[in-house]
């Protein structure tokens, strides 16, 4: 067991790869830091996902994995190792379950390599772990906790960890101040994995028409710059206040302004599990995946969907009628909205 063979002093974990899947490790995180209070922990990390981590108490050093830059193939993986190897970490933690993970660390020369067995790497492991069958039953954020226990860890609390800066602090403040009186109602029509978990942009503006109407929101925007089409979009359904920040905000900055907002009205996505981490009340919208693995992990939540025999098909594409999300009305979320205002705001 490897808490009974090792008193690490320099913990390397590796982060997962995207927004929500890291924001579902943070009880993890936390488990490995209560766990080894002395050691020093870095995280490697890819560069959009840094943020999570870079005001995070449990966390000594976030190590930036650019993949797409001078750590581009087979040439800058031998360059991260290197670097790696330059900081002298006893143990690597591999949140992430790549067989690159488990390979880069080996090059980097860490000791003890600890993950899940998964992608073929069992061999690159020295402490492996088993998925136990009734884990995978599970929502993610007990996968990774459950890593840390057969690791020899005793769990920390499942609860979610979100901590931003303060100058993200001060600037969505001031975005919030500006809205007076009026509800924030932050809407998220984007997914990194695919259209088959968006629900149609005009149902957005819709959407976005009714909360003006019904009332006076001021309803930001948010996704990437790959979103801003999206966004204005939805903009033109209600122009005096809908705020378009789709790639004009940096992911610390949205944490800030989704924990400020009243309600949060979002598809499955990286940003939705910062409004359950944020304890933000929030109406999640799905169509392609399973709410009981990667759903909100928090209490504040609605969860629209509607249930097909397909679901959850897991596609990033839906090459049918796209029933899970054309079935799901306007009237039904605007109600569901109307359900987190009433339960108090935020605010």
């Amino acid at each position: 067991m490897l808490t009974d063979d090792l008193k690490p002093d320099k913990i390397l974990i590796r982060s997962t790869n995207w927004i929500g899947d890291a924001i579902m490790t943070t009880p993890a995180v936390r488990t490995i830091r209560e766990n080894y209070p002395e050691a020093m922990i870095s995280i490697l990390a890819y560069p959009w996902v840094a943020d999570i981590f870079r005001n995070c108490p449990h966390v000594d050093e976030v190590i930036i994995f650019d993949k797409k830059g001078v750590h581009q193939g087979l040439q800058g993986l031998w360059r991260l190792a290197g670097e790696l190897r330059s900081r002298r970490f006893d143990l690597a933690i591999l949140l992430q379950n790549a067989f690159e993970a488990a390979f880069i660390t080996l090059l980097a020369g860490i000791p003890a390599r600890a993950g899940y067995i998964r992608d073929g790497r069992r061999l690159l492991l020295n402490y492996p772990v088993a998925i136990r069958p009734e884990v995978r039953k599970l929502h993610q954020v007990h996968y990774y906790q459950w890593l840390c226990r057969d690791l020899g860890m005793t769990a920390g609390p499942d609860e979610l960890f979100l901590q931003v800066s303060s100058e993200a602090a001060q600037w969505a403040a001031d975005f919030v101040a500006g809205a007076g009186t009026r509800p924030v109602i932050g809407l998220n029509p984007g997914a990194a994995y695919g259209p088959a978990k968006c629900w149609p942009v005009e149902r957005y503006g819709e959407l976005a028409a009714v909360l003006t109407e019904k009332y006076n929101a001021v309803i930001p925007v948010f996704g990437t710059g790959a979103d801003q089409t999206t966004a204005e979009t939805i903009r033109s359904f209600a122009p005096e206040h809908v705020i378009d920040l789709a790639g004009k905000t940096s992911l610390g900055e949205a944490m800030a302004l989704i924990a400020s907002c009243d309600v949060f009205v979002t598809n499955d996505s990286g940003l939705m599990h910062v409004a359950a981490a944020q304890k933000t009340p929030l109406v999640a919208i799905f169509g392609s995946t399973d709410p009981v693995a990667t759903g909100p992990f928090a209490e504040d939540v609605l969860i629209i969907r509607k249930e097909m025999e397909c679901q959850p098909c897991f596609k990033t594409h839906c090459r049918t009628d796209f029933s899970c999300m054309k079935e799901i009305g306007v009237a039904e979320v605007s109600e569901g909205v109307a359900r987190m205002l009433s339960a108090g705001k935020k605010r």
